[in-house]
């Protein structure tokens, strides 16, 4: 049979009845399997542990019926593991030191990657798309892996790259995890790092659609490069560049493996981001139910932020809008 007969049946063909009257269900229906399997679920699940006192000695104990299957022989206790965050001075802090952390990190890449972006995209610049495929290179790497690297360079050791540099400088080497605000510098440099490169991606895309003619009338005028950058280029990646920083702030909130890799928060949980206080809380000190109860505060917390970011940033209107 001819290609063209073929193609001729396939668009003759009609679907019964039945089928098109569920088509849309049966298309939504894989996405709400794994929805429900790998967010809902869990998240119900967190819920109701959350109400919980379940801990180490009684999580895993026999109890009858359906609640001693899913919880063990915890008890419902209502809300009372959130009511005792708000007199955990932990809680605080580490709620704290988080957005501190949040606010300096989305500073930190959004100056280095607006600043890469700008040289990127420079006429004097040769051979950009070699660069920017290099400049991009972090984002193939595994997170686990370049965080790793991170903790060898800042080693309290003699032999870590950045006490190195300090002994090049003429300065004593730094024991920099045994320091809470030079183990802050870490993580924000850690950060930037790991973030840098989306920051890059969405800033260069805003300048090259920046009319090149805009900045040719600017020159005639006489204005320079600060000048034709702030009345120009701002205005031009306004938009995308806070499209960009909400969605890099939302995923410094959640920075989990960075403190964990590093040294586990401290000096004595100084720097104890939220997620990193829900996991320990759970998983080393075994209080199953007031982790989930950190874990979901912080998820509340990255939800109303979303929402008030895309709200008052616009944010559901896309980068470009």
């Amino acid at each position: 049979m001819a290609t063209a007969d073929v193609v001729q049946q396939a668009r003759d063909y009609e679907l019964p009845r039945w089928a098109e009257e569920n088509l849309a269900l049966a298309l939504v229906l894989p996405g709400l399997f794994f929805f429900s399997a790998f967010v809902a679920i869990p998240l119900l699940y967190l819920i109701g542990l959350s109400m919980t006192n379940a801990a180490l000695e009684n999580m895993f104990r026999d109890a009858p019926g359906l609640w001693g299957t899913v919880f063990g022989e915890a008890e419902f206790i209502g809300f009372e593991n959130y009511a005792n965050l708000l007199t955990d001075g932990q809680f605080y802090r580490s709620f704290g030191i988080t957005w501190l952390f949040v606010a300096t990190s989305v500073v930190l890449k959004v100056l280095l990657g607006v600043g890469i972006a700008l040289v990127l995209t420079h006429h004097w610049v040769r051979g950009k798309r070699l660069m920017r495929a290099i400049v991009i290179l972090p984002l193939g790497l595994p997170a686990i892996f370049t965080i790793t690297v991170w903790r060898g360079v800042f080693s309290s050791a003699e032999f870590g790259l950045a006490n190195q540099i300090l002994i090049g400088l003429g300065f004593e080497p730094v024991a920099w995890f045994s320091r809470r605000w030079m183990t802050f510098l870490s993580y924000n440099i850690a950060e930037m790092w790991l973030a840098y490169p989306f920051m890059v991606i969405i800033t260069v895309s805003a300048l090259q659609s920046v009319p090149e003619e805009l900045h040719e009338a600017a020159r005639v005028d006489g204005a320079g490069f600060l000048s034709r950058f702030r009345h120009v280029t701002m205005p031009a990646i306004k938009r995308p560049v806070l499209f960009a920083s909400i969605l890099t702030a939302a995923a410094s909130f959640q920075q989990f493996l960075i403190p964990f890799v590093f040294n586990r928060g401290g000096p004595a949980r100084s720097n104890e981001l939220i997620l990193l206080y829900g996991y320990r809380e759970a998983f080393e000190f075994r209080a199953f139910g007031e982790g989930a109860a950190i874990m979901l505060t912080a998820v509340a917390v990255i939800g109303i932020f979303m929402i008030i970011a895309a709200t008052k940033g616009k944010l559901a209107e896309g980068a470009h809008g």
